[in-house]
């Protein structure tokens, strides 16, 4: 079992940064894929980042976010810069086994945290 708390969301104005936490429990975290999704009204929930536990591997979508992880704090990052009106979504973090298959796709996590939203204005 894996617990995910998000925070760090708000609203900022176009062009600025945000850095979004999310602090995980659990047994075994070394085993484990952590992701960042977010999902707008009427939308999809879409990838954004992955970052392994274990290794220094990172996967992202978008060039202007980056993923992290503080290992002794249990936390992983999502700094965002150079945010536009387009990335407002609720942005959540989710877990996943290391070995499972397809990190992109959200039905491929088995934990989630409850979202904080981002809100970006003109």
């Amino acid at each position: 079992q894996v617990q995910l708390v998000e925070s760090g969301g708000g609203l900022v104005q176009a062009g600025g940064s945000l850095r979004l936490s999310c602090a995980a429990s659990g047994r075994a975290l070394s085993a484990y894929t952590m992701g960042w999704f977010r999902q707008a009204p009427g939308k999809e929930r879409d990838f954004v980042a992955a970052i392994n536990w274990s290794d220094s591997n990172t996967y992202y979508v978008k060039g202007r976010f980056t993923i992290s992880r503080d290992n002794a704090k249990n936390t992983v990052y999502l700094q965002m810069n150079s945010l536009k009106p387009e990335d407002t979504a609720v942005y959540y973090c989710a877990a996943r086994p290391v070995s499972g298959r397809n990190r992109a796709s959200p039905e491929s996590y088995n934990y989630w945290g409850q979202g904080t939203q981002v809100t970006v204005s003109t």
